[in-house]
């Protein structure tokens, strides 16, 4: 079994960090295969750029040196105004943001405190309430004779025999 290799399209990051790599893998020694089946054997393969730097590794973003800037150009100067007054802006609204949160913490606790003054207001109102029911209950109680047929209670004595004598 051989192995064909087409030509190697290779990328390479602006930064140089890793290049990819395309190779087709004939499966068998006919050099006759269809294009179409060959293109379908390729394997992409993440290969370094500089192998050796950084045992293999590749550097991240951050850590990456960036090209000096010459900080007396027009452009810099306006990045920096943008940045500044980007910067600006942000501060403010937290501020904002802050200064709204605590005027709601206020009207929260003002809310609360009307709404715990009524609780007391309607317990004393509910408390009173209930005794008058109570006293006016009690002299119902005292003021209604039970009836002569109930269980418990001493019958009034009747004149008047019922059994025929």
């Amino acid at each position: 079994m051989s192995r064909r290799q087409q030509p190697k399209p290779s990328t390479a990051d602006h930064n140089g960090v890793s290049v990819i790599q395309s190779q087709a893998h004939a499966t068998s020694s006919s050099p006759s295969l269809p294009a179409a089946i060959t293109g379908l054997q390729q394997v992409p393969q993440l290969i370094p750029a500089n192998p050796s730097a950084a045992g293999g590794k590749s550097i991240p973003p951050s850590k990456m040196k960036k090209p000096s800037v010459d900080k007396d150009s027009d452009e810099y100067r306006q990045r920096r105004e943008r940045n500044n007054l980007a910067v600006k802006k942000s501060r403010m609204r937290s501020k904002q943001k802050a200064m709204d949160t605590q005027q709601r913490v206020n009207e929260l606790k003002e809310e609360n405190e009307r709404l715990e003054a009524k609780i007391k207001l309607l317990s004393k109102e509910l408390s009173v309430l209930k005794d008058l029911f109570l006293e006016h209950a009690h002299n119902l109680a005292d003021n209604v004779q039970p009836p002569s047929g109930v269980e418990g209670t001493s019958p009034v004595p009747n004149s008047n025999p019922t059994n025929g004598q």
